[in-house]
């Protein structure tokens, strides 16, 4: 009646052995680490960027723990912070001799310490939010009249273009902050452009008066098109701002919109908070041009006379010296979609690059006028540009083109990545700026680890003086719910915060709730007479319906916490959530594995160590039943 077969017992012993294996990492601590990423989307980190720094630190006679490659950025994991920040000083003289042109970002970071084992076993900590480990808080604003301002820019370009092809002839156009004034000198000549507003210009809406002897024709953008440049001129922000952030290695960092043109970031486990104020401003644009083909831009190249009036002088990736105009034939922001992928002909890696309209023609236009002349894609991070490649105009082209050369598959895809959302839709201003130091985040670690151990006391002492040997089983199930609530948090590594260790403490309260029904309904099987043995199996059977409905509906409020709320309250619900799960599993299944180990063995049992068992139909002394 009160036995598990086998398998049971397999199952749990097994969920055991994996929540201790996953629980593990969350012991050891964290450890200081200098890390080495990118500081340019043409820079890649290496083994030879590895050797590099291998071979800083042991001239500079500095002892590290480890030294590994992960992923695009290289981790050095030191005793001490004195170290680190020895060690970051010299990988960053190393690297980056000029500091006004850094190749590399080399940031102050936390690894953790587990074992070597755990790690290959992908066993890791959970991420700690900025509450318990520290870090920083930004508040952006997001300058969204800017963003209005620099698409009606592109729109009075387009306009241009557009009554230039219809040979519709104007008094000139202008930009009055986030309008577009036309000017014409008849009647006929301002409804045909009206036309071509309401044909090609769907953002714009427009209305004229008659000025003198003119006729002004002033078109703005729309309330519902300027919203939705608006939210799309956030969502771009936010990733660009995904992008840099992540070359700094930062666990979980909070990045989300707040209000309209607000974004909130936060950065858990950075120390170095002036390169992630660096790294949060980091942006990339791109730019064609054409190369100075002319004798004197020759003569530039190879540095026998100096740069022509007009051009500019970059840098190759290999080094070579490119004159370029500094006309812009084409920029990012014409830039619609890039995609990596492999040149049809010479099987090298390749990025292909989608322009609109507007660019497409610009494109037709200069590499007809232009062919077998050297157009420049230039790439601009931080003011300072870099010629990707500059290959030779072989045919007419449009919307399409590609960029190719001496790039690695992974190269390619981050420029596509970085073209794609690269640069800033509009400004952004740091308005909030907070730090959070790993003092108060240990303080607040150890304050919530007490709590949680108090609890879990409180109740233990109480479920033992109550329920006695029964009270240490639920005791114990108690113990392994905690245990696999956190596993399970550190296998789909989610972020604990200081909410989220309040919901940790909450759950402790209801999972032992499931027990307590347990106990009080074998209380009553014995107190109507039933058999120990019949007590114990219909006492879990008949609660189990019980804990199962009250656990559903808390479940489905704690669902309702996580679909529709954010922050701190997303925390708490992810905990909660999981918490009742890991609750029903442990106070159920694996107390009754106890109990049917303890007593299921018994075939004579007289009575159960669950405390006092009133009878209060029986005029008699109290009855207690003890176990053997």
């Amino acid at each position: 009646m009160n036995r598990y077969p086998v398998w049971k017992y397999v199952v749990i012993v097994i969920a055991l052995l994996v929540g201790a294996v996953y629980t593990l990492p969350n012991f050891f601590g964290e450890a200081p680490a200098v890390q080495v990423s990118s500081g340019k989307a043409t820079v890649k980190v290496d083994a030879t960027t590895q050797t590099r720094v291998e071979l800083a630190l042991k001239e500079a006679s500095i002892a590290y723990d480890n030294l590994t490659m992960d992923g695009a950025s290289v981790k050095v994991r030191f005793d001490n912070t004195d170290v680190q920040l020895k060690a970051r000083d010299t990988i960053q003289k190393a690297l980056v001799p000029d500091a006004n042109d850094p190749s590399y970002v080399v940031a102050l970071n936390l690894l953790s310490r587990s074992p070597r084992w755990l790690t290959a076993l992908h066993s890791a900590p959970m991420y700690l939010g900025l509450d318990l480990r520290g870090g920083v808080h930004f508040m952006l604003q997001v300058d969204m009249q800017a963003a209005l301002s620099k698409r009606a820019e592109t729109l009075a370009g387009d306009l241009r273009i557009a009554l230039r092809e219809k040979n519709v002839r104007h008094n000139g156009i202008s930009r009055n902050n986030q309008s577009i004034e036309v000017r014409f000198r008849d009647a006929q000549t301002l409804q045909a452009a009206k036309a071509i507003l309401q044909d090609q210009f769907a953002e714009l809406q427009a209305v004229d008066v008659a000025e003198g002897v003119e006729y002004k024709l002033t078109a703005s953008i729309k309330p519902e098109a300027a919203r939705k440049i608006q939210e799309q001129a956030l969502k771009q922000n936010i990733t660009t701002l995904h992008n840099r952030i992540n070359e700094l290695g930062v666990s979980e960092p909070v990045i989300q919109q707040q209000g309209l043109d607000r974004i909130v970031v936060q950065l858990p486990g950075i120390q170095d908070v002036a390169r992630a104020k660096d790294l949060i401003g980091r942006t990339a644009t791109l730019e064609l041009r054409l190369v100075d083909d002319s004798t004197d831009g020759r003569a530039a190249e190879n540095n026998t006379a100096s740069v022509p009036f007009g051009s500019e002088r970059f840098l190759e990736r290999d080094g070579r010296i490119v004159i370029v105009k500094k006309q812009v034939i084409l920029a990012g922001d014409s830039l619609t979609d890039a995609q990596p992928g492999f040149d049809s002909q010479s099987q090298q890696p390749k990025v292909d690059l989608t322009v609109d309209a507007k660019g497409g023609r610009i494109m037709r236009d200069v590499s007809r006028e232009n062919l077998k002349k050297r157009m420049a894609i230039v790439l601009f991070e931080k003011g300072k540009g870099e010629v990707l490649t500059a290959p030779v105009i072989q045919g007419e082209l449009g919307n399409r083109f590609q960029i190719s050369g001496s790039m690695s598959v992974a190269e390619a895809n981050d420029l596509a990545l970085l073209l794609r959302a690269g640069s800033l839709a509009a400004p952004m201003e740091i308005i909030e700026e907070r730090t959070i130091g790993p003092s108060l985040g240990a303080e607040n670690i150890a304050k919530g680890f007490h709590s949680v151990t108090a609890g879990f006391l409180v109740i233990v002492v109480f479920m033992c003086l109550y329920y006695m040997l029964f009270g240490m089983f639920s005791s114990v199930a108690l113990a392994v719910n905690l245990l696999l609530l956190v596993a399970v948090l550190s296998m789909l590594q989610a972020t604990l915060t200081l909410p989220g260790i309040a919901a940790m403490a909450l759950t402790l309260g209801m999972a032992i709730d499931s027990n307590v029904l347990i106990n009080e309904r074998v209380r009553e099987e014995l107190r109507s007479g039933a058999a120990p043995q019949a007590a114990i199996n219909a006492g879990y059977d008949r609660a189990w319906s019980t804990i199962l409905d009250s656990n559903i509906t808390t479940l489905i409020a704690g669902i309702a916490l996580l679909a529709f709320g954010s922050g701190p309250v997303r925390g708490f619900a992810v905990v909660h959530c999981i918490g009742i799960l890991t609750s029903m599993f442990s106070a159920v299944f694996f107390s009754r594995g106890l109990v049917n180990l303890w007593y299921g063995r018994q075939k004579k049992l007289k009575g159960v160590s669950i405390g006092t068992v009133w009878r209060p139909a029986e005029q008699t002394a109290n009855t207690v039943a003890k176990g053997s």
